[in-house]
């Protein structure tokens, strides 16, 4: 629903000052001119992010402030970042990687992490970064899909690799970082090599179009899917940092998102570094004082995080923000999930600054639509386009609805940072742009009078939980390995502090009885298989599930009956 009140905030005077004469002249050619080396001789994303700016008077500028749960701090300069993604792509070329080989990041939010993205990025090479909390089963699906040959981990992480390394034959080499264990053949220590490694390395020049790195992103049926992005997204990288999240040279970032989800590698590594600003990465778990404690120490700036880490920072009270200094904070944004009004308001009393949401899909590269420093904000909108984007209201043979109108949201297709392929699945690729000249977002919407457009839900069913994608298909498999359970169905029901939280009906196998005890053994069997937000919140033990009649499993069906909503068209519907 809209909501009516309107926020304003003091005019800008940096970045993007006048959005309406802004997006009417807007050229993405134009962006190209903001790089160093952007030419038919080739581009590379990390030359741009890290080895320029230490190239050209901004060695010792501090990257990266890095921290942990033990108070561990660290920082690295632009030149510490460029010393040691080279030393990386030196070990990386050592093993054989190549242009275009596949090397997965499955880490913690070490410092490594960030140097291992940059390091692949110098080889020409993709990158797979990959949740920590991912269980066996989905980074097998990861690592198998793409026939990655290298992966980045750690010696805890490596234990759930080990159940499943008969079954991933591309994987040649693992690199362990804090080594402490006998190491097998194929495995590599971190330190030691790169410790050994030359700093200096010659990057290796590619073309815009050639890939990046890939990011599974689950899908309402099927294993999850590799949405591979290119080098050209680089110039949607830094334009929408620097307009969207209204970034500047002086200011302290943080983006408190993981590297697993796209918000993290784009908004946590690219797009900051390609604007030459020092960033916080904070390796823990959320807590509230910490994170305050965080923004105060490092007099952090701008701040994007998740509309979910708003409403429990919003849960632990008022009283806890009076023991921090938060003065440094110039502007808030949010991404995710619908950031609901009643945070906005909060964010004002509290912060006294508005929070600006946007909207991006890990599909799209860059944030699309966005509320601008310039514009006004209407709490619970997602905002208006991205200069150079064009977004609409379309049904589902492209016409374009009047405003008002519920239908699909569509992009035009061709920005700098679209995706380019689904990895080895074209078919899944050719989905996305079905209707001819749009990609369309699986999302639905509808756009203002005024051009501000409003999320109205998810076309298909993913689960949308804390700000990340969950497909149901793959909690469902996931499930039925369970030795109690004989089908399971799986939804997403609406929760105040997530979204949505998921929601199992489960048929048990003969011999077991619904308890409190068994749904335990269950929750933690999924935490264990799969991520430990992946887990269903509630669990109900029912006597089947909807299915069609060729076995398709009735969510559809299961949301309207739990939700009390009309069924629609059961005509499918098994008997």
């Amino acid at each position: 629903m809209e909501y009516k009140e309107t926020i304003y905030k003091t005019p800008v005077k940096h970045g993007l000052v006048n959005y309406e004469k802004t997006y009417k002249n807007f050229n993405w050619d134009d962006i190209n001119r903001c790089f160093d080396h952007f030419s038919d001789d080739g581009v590379n994303i990390a030359h741009e992010a890290i080895d320029r700016h230490a190239e050209n008077g901004c060695k010792d500028k501090i990257a990266m402030y890095w921290e942990d749960e033990d108070n561990v701090e660290k920082r690295f300069s632009f030149s510490d970042i460029k010393r040691q993604s080279s030393k990386l792509a030196n070990v990386l070329r050592n093993l054989g990687v190549e242009k275009g080989d596949r090397v997965f990041l499955f880490l913690p939010r070490t410092h490594e992490l960030y140097v291992s993205i940059i390091a692949i990025a110098k080889l020409g090479a993709i990158a797979g970064p990959m949740f920590s909390a991912f269980g066996p089963e989905a980074v097998k699906d990861r690592l198998h899909d793409s026939e990655a040959t290298v992966l980045i981990t750690t010696p805890e992480l490596s234990q759930r690799i080990d159940e499943i390394k008969e079954e991933l034959p591309a994987l040649k080499h693992t690199i362990l970082v804090n080594a402490e264990k006998n190491l097998d053949e194929d495995e590599h220590s971190y330190e030691s090599e790169t410790n050994k490694a030359s700093e200096s390395f010659k990057i290796r020049w590619v073309d815009p179009e050639d890939d990046l790195f890939v990011l599974y992103t689950s899908g309402t049926t099927g294993k999850p899917k590799g949405v591979t992005h290119v080098h050209n997204d680089m110039i949607s990288h830094y334009i929408t940092t620097k307009w969207a999240l209204d970034l500047r040279d002086d200011d302290v970032y943080w983006c408190t998102a993981d590297p697993g989800w796209v918000t993290g590698t784009v908004y946590g590594i690219w797009g900051p570094w390609l604007n030459k600003v020092s960033q916080v990465v904070y390796n823990g778990r959320y807590d509230a004082d910490k994170w305050y404690s965080i923004i105060e120490k490092y007099k952090v700036t701008v701040w994007y995080t998740a509309p979910t880490a708003l409403r429990m920072l919003m849960k632990a009270g008022n009283e806890i923000i009076k023991k921090y200094d938060l003065s440094s904070l110039r502007y808030i944004c949010s991404v995710g999930e619908p950031l609901n009004p009643e945070v906005i308001k909060w964010g004002l009393q509290v912060y006294n600054l508005p929070i600006h949401d946007n909207w991006w899909q890990t599909e799209t590269g860059s944030i699309m639509i966005a509320n601008f420093p310039s514009l006004p904000i209407k709490p619970g909108s997602m905002g208006k386009p991205f200069p150079g984007i064009s977004a609409k209201i379309i049904n589902s043979k492209g016409k374009v609805l009047a405003p008002g109108k519920h239908g699909l949201l569509g992009l035009k297709s061709g920005w700098p940072s679209m995706l380019r392929k689904v990895w080895a699945n074209e078919e899944k690729y050719n989905e996305y742009f079905k209707i001819s000249g749009w990609y369309t977002t699986g999302d639905t919407a509808y756009m203002d009078n005024d051009g501000y457009f409003w999320f109205v839900g998810r076309a298909d069913d993913v689960i949308n939980t804390a700000g990340h994608r969950v497909g149901p298909f793959e909690v469902e498999s996931a499930l039925v390995e369970h030795k109690a359970i004989a089908e399971a169905g799986v939804i997403g029901i609406p929760d105040t502090e997530r979204s949505e939280i998921i929601k199992a009906f489960i048929v048990l196998n003969r011999g077991y009885k619904p308890s409190p005890t068994l749904k335990k053994e269950i929750q933690g069997f999924i935490k264990k298989r799969l991520a430990a937000h992946a887990y269903p919140r509630e669990i109900e033990f029912t006597k089947d599930v909807p299915k069609t009649r060729s076995g398709k499993i009735m969510r559809r069906l299961l949301k309207a009956r739990e939700l009390g909503l009309p069924t629609g068209d059961l005509s499918t519907l098994e008997e």
